[in-house]
């Protein structure tokens, strides 16, 4: 094979080999969908069929299990909300751990927090 036909195909596949690097990094540090969604979204989507959108609590499935209204809620600890969110509470509410990473379920919590605030 001539050299400068050998050195061609040695730089067409050293800049193939490094596209194909690149393409893998970036697919494989991509979020998963839940992650790239907000915390709106995901309170919008798992929360708010019991807690409401608005956090009263006054929907069909709210009432059936009691949920209480952010209102009274707040008086509870970011902490102690996280951990419910994380380890879920009784037969009412699953746990979310195996679902949303720690930063989500925090980023949940003060998302609903801030309904109470309205």
């Amino acid at each position: 094979m001539k050299p400068f036909l050998k050195s061609g195909l040695n730089r067409l596949w050293h800049g193939t080999s490094l596209i194909l690097l690149c393409l893998i990094f970036q697919v494989t540090q991509m979020p998963s969908a839940a992650a790239q969604q907000s915390a709106a979204e995901n309170y919008g989507h798992k929360c708010a069929v019991c807690h409401g959108q608005d956090g009263t609590g006054n929907t069909a499935k709210g009432k059936k299990v009691h949920v209480k209204d952010v209102h009274a809620n707040m008086k509870d600890s970011e902490a102690d909300m996280i951990k419910v969110v994380t380890e879920g509470k009784g037969d009412d509410m699953d746990s979310y751990k195996s679902e949303f990473t720690a930063s989500q379920i925090k980023d949940l919590v003060d998302y609903y927090r801030s309904l109470g605030q309205k």
